[in-house]
């Protein structure tokens, strides 16, 4: 039987209606904006209930709030459409059927940052304000971001992995999960999301950024 907290049941404290449809994609927001660091344009695409309810639940502000870096609690995000335009935020909002793998409260994200950088993620909202990230770049994942993580690109070969993690441990800095990876077997590239049990500070970010196997990373904040 599945365990349910207090916050599952009640949910955060958010600008409502709805724990799912507001406070849930105002965190996947806060993810993708995580990812990209800087967005400017974004695509994006709801599915299912999210895709038939937006208008009337405020889905489509709670997500463009988290792409601005509001948090659920924030009055601003009914405002959401005006912060956007101030900020030079290009967007599009438009339904689709991504599926039937895809959860029914699902939006994929298509993201231009200001340095011209492209990329992709889908994530489902499931309720009291939790979420999961399923898929970054076509690659699939599971982040909840409930963890501090960092995702990155590393060229694909022997000891990149023990050579990423060992900055990690050279800091005390705990793994708590490890997924890699790889389009194909003879792929030159891999991707790998690490959370860990505590932030990872700007300089120890920084140091992996300069490891010569590192391509592209990112860390992604707790989003609570």
């Amino acid at each position: 039987m599945t365990n349910y907290s207090s916050f599952d049941i009640i949910g955060p404290v958010m600008v409502g209606p709805s724990s799912s449809h507001t406070a849930g994609a105002c965190r996947l927001g806060r993810l993708a904006k995580a990812l990209s660091a800087t967005p400017k344009k974004v695509d994006i695409i709801l599915h299912g209930s999210f895709a038939k309810t937006y208008k009337g639940h405020g889905t489509d502000l709670a997500l463009l709030a988290g792409l601005l870096g509001m948090d659920t609690d924030d009055e601003r995000i009914r405002f959401a459409e005006k912060y956007a335009h101030e900020a030079g935020l290009e967007y599009t909002i438009s339904t689709a059927d991504l599926g039937e793998k895809y959860h029914a409260n699902t939006a994929k994200f298509r993201i231009e940052n200001e340095d011209g950088d492209v990329f992709t993620m889908i994530g489902s909202s499931l309720g009291g304000g939790r979420v999961m990230i399923t898929e970054i770049n076509g690659f699939p994942v599971e982040v909840s971001g409930d963890l501090p993580a960092i995702s990155n690109i590393h060229l694909n070969r022997p000891g990149a992995i023990y050579t990423i993690s060992g900055v990690l441990a050279k800091h005390n800095i705990n793994v708590y999960s490890m997924k890699v990876y790889r389009s194909e077997k003879k792929s030159t590239t891999a991707f790998m999301i690490l959370e860990t049990d505590e932030i990872v500070p700007p300089e120890v970010m920084a140091e992996i950024e300069e490891l010569p196997v590192i391509v592209d990373v990112k860390f992604i904040p707790p989003i609570v």
